[in-house]
């Protein structure tokens, strides 16, 4: 071992110790700030998490990227957040899902996440407060909307918080060989977004769609001809082999997940707001709303509508746009498309997601 590998080692060692003599001294700070807000409802305050975040990603110099910045102070932030109170947090499971692996990328280690059977679960459980926040998946960059959520979203008085984008990538698990397979386990949407590759690979396996990848990587370890479309972290988890990586027909595939929770989120100045509308039954009423809109220079980045399943042709738009409900424009421009609504509703002001 050269003089030079052992002066580096130990510069290395004299930087850890001060980087947990750092941490600690963060971790202090948390806790009396704990103590101070101890009658809040939360301590988890997204736009402050974002705010710290993107502070320490204008002034990082490097060799660490981005991602590694958000992926350290992820954990950091999560760790000094469970000396105050430990959040539970209700997700799509069972553990292992893409759900799971968003509320893990977005809270840190230091969350408690708890699994429910079907999206309106994931809900109920953070109506009744018996978790403080739940994740839900939204939509899809291929498959569009998760219309189950977009239902429940109508009905729920919890506010969209926050909202994280995951990349989703989809293995073929099993415990099997590939040819002995003979039934497919998967969520309706990663069969989908994985047609092309079954049809050329797989053309007379039998296809099962499930509640969730997770649930489909669980099954598949109990069926000797299975196998599961699902992600590497749940073949870790139900001890499956992974047949083949990125099996999706589109490499360009995300799935963007809120956040819910009792309280709007404050504002960061990189913001995204979501409403839920339903309109007057007139001529032009849609595109009166949509100009207030343009008038304003409030981009609009989504808009989707759902039949309202309480009166016939009748349908509720999901809209998403830039900006925060405290903005004055924004506010102006809700103001001013009220009459043309017969319903409006703000889900949320939330950091947007990248």
């Amino acid at each position: 071992m050269t003089d030079k590998l052992i002066d580096c080692r130990k510069n290395i060692d004299y930087i850890d110790e001060k980087i947990l003599e750092l941490l600690n001294v963060r971790a202090k700070f948390a806790i009396k700030i704990g103590k101070l807000k101890e009658n809040a409802d939360t301590v988890y305050v997204p736009s402050r998490e974002t705010e710290v975040i993107n502070k320490l990603i204008k002034t990082n110099k490097g060799p660490l990227t981005r991602q590694d910045i958000v992926a350290i102070y992820r954990e950091i932030i999560s760790t000094c957040r469970g000396l105050e109170q430990k959040l539970k947090v209700s997700y799509l499971g069972p553990q292992a899902t893409f759900c799971y692996q968003a509320g893990l990328k977005l809270f840190g280690s230091g969350v408690k996440l708890i699994p429910a059977k079907r999206i309106s679960d994931v809900i109920e459980e953070a109506e009744k407060q018996r978790v403080d926040f739940a994740v839900v998946p939204i939509e899809n960059s291929n498959e569009g909307s998760v219309n189950t959520t977009l239902d429940e979203l109508v009905d729920t008085n919890l506010k969209v918080v926050n909202e994280i984008v995951l990349r989703v990538s989809h293995c073929l698990l099993s415990k099997t060989k590939f040819e002995n397979i003979r039934t497919i386990y998967s969520h309706p949407q990663a069969l989908a977004q994985c047609s092309t590759w079954l049809h050329n690979n797989l053309p007379n396996a039998e296809l099962f769609p499930v509640n969730s990848t997770a649930q489909a990587a669980q099954m598949a370890s109990k069926n000797s001809k299975s196998a599961a479309i699902s992600s590497e972290t749940a073949a870790n988890l139900y001890k499956l082999n992974v047949l083949a990586k990125s099996i999706e027909d589109s490499r360009d595939n995300w799935t963007r997940f809120f956040v819910l929770g009792n309280e709007f989120s404050g504002k960061t100045g990189k913001d995204k707001t979501s409403i839920i509308l339903t309109i007057n039954d007139r001529v032009g009423t849609l595109y009166n709303i949509l100009s207030q809109f343009s008038n304003n220079k409030i981009n609009l980045t989504k808009i989707e509508s759902r039949p309202t399943k309480k009166k016939v042709w009748q349908y509720v738009f999901f809209v998403d746009f830039d900006g925060h409900i405290e903005d004055k424009k924004v506010k102006d421009t809700l103001e001013k498309i009220k009459d043309n609504c017969v319903f409006l509703k703000v889900l949320g002001s939330y950091p947007k997601g990248e």
